[in-house]
């Protein structure tokens, strides 16, 4: 199959399940009209948007995008998907933070994160499959102190190479595809929204407010009041 046979394929894929779970799918990610929440992954290609899974309310779309093909017949495809959430909630009560998986790639990881704080949990497994960082002006402590045991054992049984955080009051899943099929883009939106659910559990703990989850995660509609 070529390069654009594949694109092709993978946009078809991702349409069929756009299709079966009722969401919104964009060739391209485009901007809300002024005045509205701000738009998830803009400018994404393959954009889905809606309730991506079970409770799980936001925007994925093709991510870590490269060349394939030959000279007279390249094409851009996906070696992962990004998913996110709109979670001013939990902004407030945990620090900006990236974890990212360090298979394979260790020392690159470290010396692009060499002016941020490295977070160290109690779970070995977790240290040694990520690493996790905040802003050096934010105190690991505080993230450290949000996952519980079970959190951090429920993210090492992940069986794939994944990254995810908060950045700018959204929730970011990456997932990395073993191939580009319906089976992995499944499972790149269920396991979202196990990640989306399972901190939004863990910042509940804290006792602080936060959102039911509905079309607001997903740029639909404004956040209610209260």
């Amino acid at each position: 199959m070529s390069a654009s046979d594949e694109a092709r394929a993978w946009a078809q894929t991702v349409q069929a399940l756009a299709k079966d779970r009722d969401l919104v799918y964009e060739p391209v990610g485009g901007i809300n009209p002024v005045g509205g929440p701000v738009a998830l992954c803009p400018g994404g290609t393959n954009r889905l948007t809606g309730q991506l899974a079970d409770g799980f309310w936001g925007a994925s779309c093709d991510a870590d995008e490269h060349e394939e093909g030959g000279l007279f017949s390249k094409s851009v495809l996906p070696g992962a998907v990004l998913a996110k959430s709109h979670v001013p909630d939990l902004a407030k009560v945990m620090p900006p933070f990236n974890v990212e998986s360090i298979e394979g790639r260790p020392d690159e990881l470290v010396m692009q994160h060499a002016s941020r704080r490295k977070v160290e949990f109690e779970s070995l497994d977790f240290n040694k499959r990520f690493l996790a960082t905040v802003p050096s002006e934010y105190d690991p402590v505080a993230l450290r102190e949000i996952f519980s045991p079970a959190f951090l054992e429920w993210v090492t049984r992940i069986d794939n190479e994944i990254d995810f955080g908060v950045s700018e009051q959204q929730l970011w899943f990456m997932w990395r595809l073993g191939d580009r099929t319906r089976d992995q883009l499944e499972a790149a939106l269920d396991n979202g929204g196990g990640l989306f659910k399972r901190v939004r559990n863990e910042v509940d703990e804290s006792g602080v407010h936060t959102y039911p989850a509905g079309p607001w995660h997903a740029g639909l509609k404004p956040f209610p009041d209260g």
